[in-house]
C-alpha cells in the first residue's frame, strides 16, 4: 500500500503516545511505533483498540522493538534501513516523567535517550518534521516570565526530571540548524477536559483526592496560594496541539508553550475544586509560608496525600509565554479550555476510578 506519510513515534504504548496515535490516524499514513519488549502485548492490544474505533487497517501500524537508551534505538539493522528511508515524521515523547527519578535514570532515559533519538533524526532519508516535547519545567527554578523562546539559563533544578529534560532540549535545540524541528513544551498535564479521562494520579490530583476524604471538613482552610499560578492543561488539547503543530508549517524552527494563557493561582484551584464538590468554597486561608511548611514535615504526606518531591510544584512563581503557540493553535480552532470548565469532569472520572 502507498503511504503518504509514515510516523515514528517513541513512548508508545503510554497515555499521552497512545492518543496522539488514535488522533493521526488516517488511511495514507503509516505508523513505527518504538515499544519497550515488555511493553509489546500492552502495545498490541492499543493498536488492535485504535485501528477499531477508526477503521484504519492494522497493517498500517509496525510495532518496532526497542529501546531509546540503546545506540541505533536498540533496532537491528536490517530494520532501521528501512525506518530510515521510509519515515517522514518523528514524534519524540518517551521520557522517565516521574518527579522523585533517580539522577541516573533519568540522566539515561531523558538525556542519552534523546541523543540516540537526534542522531537517528539526522540519518532519515526524507524527513519532513522532527517533534520533540520536552517541558515547561525546563525553566527549573527561575521566576518571572518564561517566554517561548528563553532556554538556557543558571538558576538550577528542583529534582533530575527537570535538568534532564532542559539538558535534552538543549541539545535538541541545536539541531533547529540542520532539521526542519519543531520544540513543544506542554505545562502540567490533567484529564481528558470531556471525559476527564488520565492514566495516573499525580500533580492536581494530590489535591483533589485531599479533599475528597473530607470535602466539608478539608474545604474550609484553603491551603493554597493567592500568587502562585499552577498551569494545568487537559491531555486532549496537548494532544490535538501536538498534532496540528507537528503538521503546520509556521511550526517549523519554533518552540512552543501547551500551556494555559490565563491559568489560575492555586487558592483558585482549591476554591474551584471545593466549590464542585461542596457548592461551597473555603472559609479561611493558610499562609503560604506555614503551608509549605507544613507540607515539607514528616506526617504531611500522610494527612494530605501529597509527596514531598510534589510541594515544590504548588509554590512555584513562574509564568509561562504562550504568544507564539496561541497563534498558531488559534488557526487550528483550538484554545485551552478554562479549568472551571472541565473540573467536573476531571472529579468525575476520579469519583469512578478510585484507584488507577
Amino acid at each position: 500500500m502507498f503511504y503518504r506519510e509514515t510516523i515514528f513515534i517513541t513512548g508508545f504504548p503510554g497515555f499521552i503516545a497512545s492518543r496522539l496515535v488514535e488522533t493521526l490516524v488516517g488511511s495514507e499514513t503509516q505508523f513505527y511505533l518504538l515499544v519497550q519488549p515488555q511493553f509489546v502485548d500492552k502495545a498490541m492490544q492499543e493498536i488492535e483498540h485504535i485501528a477499531e474505533i477508526t477503521d484504519v487497517p492494522l497493517d498500517s501500524f509496525v510495532l518496532v522493538e526497542g529501546d531509546i537508551t540503546q545506540p541505533d534505538l536498540g533496532i537491528s539493522e536490517e530494520d532501521l534501513e528501512t525506518i530510515r528511508f521510509e519515515t517522514t515524521d518523528i514524534y519524540h515523547l518517551a521520557a522517565a516523567y516521574d518527579l522523585s527519578v533517580s539522577k541516573h535514570a533519568a540522566y539515561d532515559v531523558n538525556l542519552m535517550g534523546t541523543k540516540n533519538v537526534n542522531n537517528f533524526a539526522l540519518t532519515v532519508k526524507h524527513l519532513r518534521r522532527y517533534n520533540y516535547v520536552s517541558t515547561c519545567y525546563v525553566a527549573g527554578k527561575r521566576e518571572g516570565i518564561i517566554l517561548e523562546t528563553d532556554l538556557e539559563h543558571d538558576a538550577g533544578f528542583r529534582n533530575f526530571y527537570e535538568e534532564t529534560k532542559y539538558l535534552a532540549e538543549v541539545e535538541v535545540e541545536k539541531l533547529k540548524r540542520h532539521l526542519p524541528l519543531t520544540i513543544c513544551r506542554p505545562a502540567v498535564v490533567v484529564g481528558d477536559s470531556l471525559t476527564g479521562e488520565t492514566a495516573k494520579y499525580d500533580g492536581i490530583y494530590y489535591l483533589i483526592n485531599y479533599l475528597r476524604r473530607a470535602p466539608w471538613l478539608f474545604r474550609v482552610l484553603n491551603v493554597g496560594n493567592p500568587k502562585v499560578r499552577l498551569n494545568l492543561v487537559p491531555v486532549d488539547f496537548v494532544v490535538e496541539g501536538l498534532a496540528s503543530l507537528g503538521r503546520d508549517k509556521r511550526a517549523i524552527g519554533k518552540t512552543l508553550a501547551l500551556a494555559d494563557p490565563s491559568p489560575l493561582t492555586t487558592e483558585e484551584i482549591f476554591d474551584t475544586i471545593a466549590r464542585e464538590m461542596t457548592g461551597r468554597k473555603s472559609e479561611f486561608k493558610l499562609p503560604a509560608r506555614v503551608a509549605e511548611w507544613f507540607l515539607n514535615t514528616g506526617i504531611s504526606p500522610t494527612i494530605t496525600g501529597l509527596p514531598h518531591h510534589g510541594v515544590p510544584y504548588f509554590f512555584i512563581s513562574q509564568t509561562y509565554d504562550t504568544t507564539v503557540a496561541d497563534e498558531l493553535l488559534f488557526s487550528h480552532d483550538l484554545v485551552c479550555p478554562r479549568f472551571t470548565n472541565y473540573v467536573s469532569n476531571l472529579l468525575d472520572f476520579v469519583e469512578e476510578n478510585p484507584k488507577l
